[in-house]
């Protein structure tokens, strides 16, 4: 079981920068996908983007290749979504979100219903 609490969300300008962070708890996440999520108002949740936790490149969506980066610190079992040049549109629920790894994947999964374990949640707002 996998325990997953994001934080550093807020309100920032069109243009501006975020970072938010996800801390794991209970099983440390060597053996997961890690991923990040996000949901706007009326909209279906949407892959940001995600990475092995055992080694691999970190895969994006299109809308935010080049100016969003996730990374991790293990050792404090710690993943980050790093939002530069943010948009009105990048205005959402951000989740992040745990997959176990399964030796039939091709790639780094991008469905959310590939990830079984998910934070609460936290709100970003891009204001125009």
């Amino acid at each position: 079981q996998v325990q997953l609490v994001e934080s550093g969300g807020g309100l920032v300008q069109a243009g501006g920068s975020l970072r938010l962070s996800c801390a794991a708890s209970g099983r440390t996440f060597s053996s997961y996908y890690m991923g990040w999520f996000r949901q706007a108002p009326g909209k279906e949740r949407e892959f940001v983007g995600a990475f092995k936790s055992s080694g691999g490149d970190t895969v994006y969506a299109d809308s935010v290749k080049g100016r969003f980066t996730v990374s991790s610190d293990s050792a404090n079992d710690k993943v980050y979504l790093q939002m530069k040049s943010l948009k009105p549109d990048a205005t959402a629920v951000y989740y992040c979100a745990a997959a176990i790894i399964d030796y039939r994947d091709y790639d780094v999964p991008r469905t959310d219903r590939r990830y079984a374990y998910w934070g609460q949640g936290t709100q970003v707002t891009v204001s125009s």
